[in-house]
C-alpha cells in the first residue's frame, strides 16, 4: 500500500491500491455499464473496480432474471392446459370412438343386447361431453361435436327401430343399413366426424408439447447467463479477499448459493414437466382402444401429474432476481462507500 506524498498539516493520507491489488477489469466493460472514465494510473482505481463489479452483477441478474423467467413460461405456460384440457379431449374421444364401435359389434351382432348397446352409447355421449366441456377446438370444436351428438341421436333411433324388428325381417336390416351408414359414411359419418377432431385435437398437443428453436435459444442463452453471473460472483470474492483481505463476503456468498440451487431447482423442473410432456404426446399420437383407452387417461395424468405446482414456480424467479440484486448491492456498497474519501 503507498501513500499520496501530498502530506501535511490539513491533507488526508489517500490510501492507494499498490500494483499487485489491483485486478482491473477491461476498460470498455467499464464504458458499456457507464461506471464512467477510468482514474489515471498513479491513484487509486479501487473505488472504480468495485462499481464496475457491482454494475456488472446488477446487469447480469436483470437479464438472467428475464432471460430465465421467458424461457420458464415458454415451457411451463402450456402443461397446465395439457393436463387439464387437450389430452383429456383426446383421450376422450378416443373413448367415444371405441365405445361407438363397441355398440355398433352389439347392434348388429347374432344375439343383439340392447342394454350393452344404450351403455356404450352412453359412455360414447359422456365422452363427447367431456371433450366440448375441455374446449380444445375453440366455436368450431364445439360446433363439430354438437353435429356429432345429433348424429349419435339418429343412429341410436335407427338401432332401437331396428331391434323392434322380428330377427332376419327386411325392415330389421333396413334400419340398421341406414345405422351404419350414419356410423361410417366417408366424411359425413360420426366416425370420420371424430377422426377429423381428433387430429386437429393431436396438432394442439403437438404444438403445446413442442420445443422449437425459440425455446433452444432461449435456455441456451439463459444457461450462459447463469454461468456469466456466477463466474463475476466468483471473481469478485477473489477480488475483494485480495483487496480487502477478508476471507468470505457473506452476501455474495448467499448470492452464489441462491443462485446455484435456484437455477438447478428451476433446471430440474423444467426437465421434468418436458419429459412428462413429450410422454404424453408419445402416448396420444398412438390410436388406442379397449382397455388401453382407460390405460392413456391415467398414464397422461400420471406424466402431468404436480405440472401445476412447477409452473407457478415462474413468481420464484422474479422474487429470487430481487433476492440477488439485493445480496449484491448489500455486499459491495459498504466496501464502495468505505472506500470513497471524501477531502476536508
Amino acid at each position: 500500500m503507498s501513500v499520496d506524498a501530498r502530506t501535511g498539516p490539513g491533507r488526508r493520507v489517500h490510501a492507494t491500491a499498490g500494483p499487485r491489488d489491483r485486478a482491473p477489469l477491461p476498460r470498455f466493460l467499464g464504458r458499456l455499464l457507464g461506471a464512467g472514465p477510468r482514474p489515471p494510473d498513479p491513484g487509486s482505481t479501487t473505488a472504480y473496480e468495485l462499481g464496475v463489479r457491482r454494475r456488472l452483477l446488477l446487469a447480469l441478474t436483470a437479464l438472467l432474471t428475464l432471460s430465465l423467467f421467458l424461457s420458464y413460461e415458454g415451457v411451463h405456460a402450456d402443461a397446465n392446459p395439457l393436463r387439464t384440457s387437450s389430452a383429456p379431449a383426446v383421450v376422450a374421444i378416443d373413448t367415444a370412438l371405441y365405445a361407438l364401435g363397441e355398440a355398433q359389434a352389439d347392434a348388429t351382432g347374432g344375439t343383439p343386447s340392447t342394454s350393452e348397446f344404450q351403455k356404450q352409447i352412453s359412455v360414447a355421449a359422456q365422452s363427447l361431453a367431456l371433450a366440448a366441456a375441455d374446449d380444445v377446438g375453440g366455436p368450431g370444436g364445439r360446433q363439430a361435436l354438437q353435429t356429432v351428438a345429433g348424429l349419435i341421436i339418429g343412429y341410436t333411433g335407427m338401432v332401437e327401430k331396428a331391434q323392434l324388428q322380428s330377427q332376419g325381417s327386411v325392415s330389421r336390416d333396413a334400419y340398421l343399413s341406414y345405422a351404419t351408414s350414419i356410423l361410417k359414411t366417408a366424411k359425413t359419418g360420426i366416425e370420420d366426424r371424430l377422426r377429423r377432431l381428433q387430429d386437429e385435437h393431436r396438432a394442439v398437443v403437438g404444438r403445446q408439447t413442442s420445443f422449437g428453436w425459440a425455446l433452444w435459444l432461449g435456455w441456451s442463452a439463459t444457461v450462459l447467463l447463469a454461468l456469466a453471473l456466477g463466474a463475476a460472483l466468483v471473481e469478485t470474492q477473489l477480488f475483494l479477499r485480495r483487496r480487502f483481505r477478508r476471507r468470505f463476503n457473506r452476501q455474495l456468498v448467499a448470492a452464489c448459493a441462491l443462485l446455484a440451487g435456484g437455477f438447478t431447482t428451476l433446471a430440474l423442473f423444467t426437465v421434468w414437466t418436458r419429459r412428462g410432456m413429450t410422454d404424453t404426446r408419445g402416448l396420444l399420437d398412438r390410436l388406442v382402444s379397449g382397455q388401453a383407452v382407460t390405460d392413456a387417461g391415467q398414464h397422461t395424468a400420471g406424466y402431468l401429474a404436480h405440472t401445476g405446482f412447477r409452473a407457478a414456480a415462474s413468481a420464484w424467479i422474479v422474487l429470487g432476481g430481487i433476492a440477488l440484486m439485493a445480496l449484491t448491492e448489500t455486499g459491495l456498497r459498504q466496501h464502495i462507500n468505505d472506500y470513497r474519501f471524501r477531502p476536508r
